[in-house]
């Protein structure tokens, strides 16, 4: 093709990777929902060290061992070594803070605050990515933000430490994923961007585990293998989506956890969300799927808004 005709090509040729980048995340909603019900089983049994330890030496074995299939065989190294200890410390601080978060509160409550993340993407999209979020997805990501706000059953006024944890995992969560978005600009080795982050895992929580361990019966450790596996499939096919997908854009779809947390919770855990919620989750899942279709679609069927976005990105400096 020249480069006049590909300068000219419908812009639809994008629909593909984004509409396989959303089937991955929601993948990815499964699995990692599943990781974290294992997460608030044991949680209360055994400190983070010893989980998180445990698991990461098992991802780190899993990695090099996908390293060695013949489809993959990339290495294990980076181009972006600075990029992704920012990424393997954020992952070690979100890892953490969800363990707690998990502890201490409600798992569907916990909800709330992965409910943030798709602001906090944006903010972070702006200012890391230099990636431009025109004003009809922020207009859909403060709407997110509202349904978020439905999702906590007695407002602001019960905070507890529990909500802190949350909080702090969303934060360094969304910071763990715009850098993957970042480092997946530069290359595309996904294998690496699993291997690191579990690797700071294990090395920060290693040093912890001799003041913190306690005996694990064989049905725990099957626990503990149980959630590593599921932890390495879900990171490996988020890298692959963020390469696809804008950050702000997946971070919505990752909403779609929370119908696995509400039937896991009440299904395992026994805990039934407040009718309120489900109004909160239906405005969170419908500004989610408006993110996605604003992702791919042409700036001329976006309507007046888009618009007045597209003449505001063209006065940009």
């Amino acid at each position: 093709m020249s480069a006049a005709a590909a300068l000219t090509a419908p812009p639809r040729v994008a629909v593909r990777p984004a509409v396989l980048g959303a089937g991955l995340v929601v993948g990815y909603t499964a699995l990692i929902s599943s990781a974290d019900a294992i997460t608030k089983f044991i949680a209360g049994g055994y400190a983070a060290p010893q989980l998180f330890c445990l698991s990461g030496l098992i991802v780190i074995a899993l990695s090099v061992l996908a390293d060695r299939h013949p489809s993959q065989r990339r290495g294990l190294r980076t181009d972006c070594p600075r990029a992704m200890a920012v990424r393997s410390a954020a992952t070690v601080l979100a890892a953490v803070s969800f363990f707690y978060a998990f502890r201490y509160l409600p798992f569907a409550e916990v909800f709330l605050f992965i409910g943030l993340m798709p602001i906090l993407g944006g903010l972070m999209s702006a200012l890391i990515l230099k990636e431009h979020v025109r004003p009809s997805a922020w207009a859909a990501l403060v709407a997110g933000f509202v349904g978020v706000l439905c999702l906590f059953p007695t407002g602001w006024h019960g905070v507890t430490i529990g909500h802190g944890f949350a909080f702090s995992a969303a934060v360094f969560g969304t910071l763990a994923m715009v850098m993957a978005r970042y480092i997946g600009r530069v290359e595309s080795n996904s294998l690496a961007q699993v291997f690191y982050p579990n690797l700071a895992i294990f090395v920060t929580m290693g040093a912890a585990l001799p003041f913190v361990w306690t005996a694990m019966p064989l049905s725990d450790l099957g626990w503990v293998l149980a959630y590593a596996a599921l932890l390495f499939g879900a990171r490996w096919v988020l890298v692959v989506a963020l390469r696809l997908l804008a950050a702000y854009a997946v971070m919505p779809l990752m909403n779609l956890q929370f119908v696995w947390m509400v039937v896991i919770g009440a299904l395992v855990f026994g805990e039934i969300p407040a009718a309120g919620t489900f109004l909160g989750v239906a405005i969170v899942i419908g500004c989610g799927l408006y993110l996605v279709w604003d992702q791919f679609t042409p700036e001329t069927a976006r309507g007046p808004l888009a618009a007045f976005s597209l003449r505001i990105r063209r006065t940009d400096p």
